[in-house]
Order: C-alpha cells, then sequence, then structure tokens
C-alpha cells in the first residue's frame, strides 16, 4: 500500500518534534465525542487512508501521526445530537512522553511539510495472533490511552496495540461499500474498539461506522 504523507519538523526550545499528516485531507472523516464514548464516521477512501496511518504510527514511535478532520462536514444521515463536539486525532507510541498541552503549539507552526510516499504493508496481511486472555492481564502493556487536548483527540498506545488494531479500518474499507446496498432497510456497517477486547487502558471506546452518503 503506498500512503502519500507531509513530514513535518517542529522545534520548540530545545525539542525537536515530527509530525506526519496525510499529504491530501480526510474529507469524508469525522470523529465525534458522545461523551461517553467516540463516534468515526467514514467512506471507503477515508476507511482505507486512517488504516495506513494507523499502521504507519506502529512503525514510527518517534514521530506524532495527525489526522486533521474536525472542520468535515458529516454524513448526509446527520450528527444526532446538538452541538456534538467534531475532533482532530493524533496517534502515537507511548515512549514519545509527549504532552498533549504543548500540541497547539506544535500545530501552529507545521507549516507546508515536505511530500513523502510510503509503502505500508498489504492491508490483507493479517497480524500476530491476538491472545485475548493475555488482553486482560494486570501486566498487559499493549493499551490504548487517550488524552483531550486544543479540540484533539490523543490515542497513545504501543506499536503491537496499533498493529492490532488497525484491521478495524480496514474491515470498513473492504466490506462496508458492498454491504450498504444490499441492506437498505438497515444500511449500518460497523466496528468497534471495545472495552471487551482488551486494548483500552484509561481510553473511551470507538464505534466505527461506514457511511457512503455525505453533506457536500
Amino acid at each position: 500500500m503506498k500512503l502519500p504523507v507531509t513530514i513535518h519538523q517542529v522545534r520548540l526550545g530545545s525539542t525537536e518534534f515530527k509530525v506526519i499528516r496525510p499529504a491530501r485531507p480526510l474529507v469524508h472523516a469525522v470523529l465525534v465525542d458522545r461523551d461517553r464514548h467516540l463516534d468515526a464516521y467514514l467512506d471507503h477512501e477515508a476507511a482505507e487512508r486512517v488504516g495506513g496511518l494507523w499502521t504507519l504510527a506502529a512503525s514510527s514511535p518517534r514521530s506524532l501521526v495527525h489526522l486533521p478532520m474536525r472542520g468535515n462536514r458529516g454524513p448526509s444521515h446527520g450528527l444526532p445530537e446538538d452541538g456534538a463536539r467534531q475532533l482532530d486525532l493524533v496517534l502515537l507510541h507511548h515512549s514519545l512522553q509527549f504532552a498533549p498541552s504543548r500540541w497547539k503549539e506544535v500545530r501552529g507552526r507545521l507549516g507546508p511539510g515536505r511530500p513523502q510516499t510510503v509503502t505500508l504493508p498489504d492491508p490483507g496481511h493479517t497480524p500476530e495472533a491476538i491472545d485475548p486472555d493475555a488482553r486482560h492481564h494486570r501486566e498487559n502493556r499493549d493499551l490504548f490511552h487517550q488524552h483531550l487536548h486544543a479540540e484533539t483527540l490523543f490515542m497513545t498506545g504501543s506499536a503491537k496495540v496499533f498493529r492490532d488494531t488497525t484491521r478495524h479500518f480496514f474491515d470498513v474499507a473492504r466490506n462496508g461499500p458492498g454491504y450498504v446496498p444490499v441492506h437498505p432497510s438497515y444500511p449500518h456497517f460497523c466496528t468497534e474498539l471495545h472495552s471487551n477486547d482488551g486494548v483500552l487502558g484509561d481510553a473511551r471506546e470507538i464505534h466505527i461506522e461506514y457511511c457512503d452518503q455525505w453533506n457536500s
């Protein structure tokens, strides 16, 4: 899989940060804060590209992977709650120990960046088998943690947990477009980062839904 991105280097004092963003806007992608959980709405292309960026986060432990989407229009079926808050997304490895409070300043200095195309594993590649029992052991450190700052959700995790969960987005990209047309009475194809999966630490569930109709 070829993924066009832009690479940004930002220096704050003595510290330099590397930020990776998609080269083209993720137009049909929305992340909504529902208070108790989060909802992601994606079309086919956005789901595939988010899956690619999720995969990239697993192999880029020294980078912040930034997915700007909070200004996007929502799917045509609407966002039910009045004033539902839309968010950007940042994916990062826990070893980076980045303080979200610094994000607004980093974001303000990003600039156009340097274009680059990265080659990722085939989306059909199956990650190493997940031991569901091990996921729930107290010593399991392959968990996502979330922080919210400056209208941005920070998903912090290990390389393993990013690798293990990227399949959700490729599942939506692969199966959503074929499912919706043949189920007109309930055209809802979704998956979820669920609390029972053993991948969420201090983090809310994320419901990921395929949408083929969007507001222009």
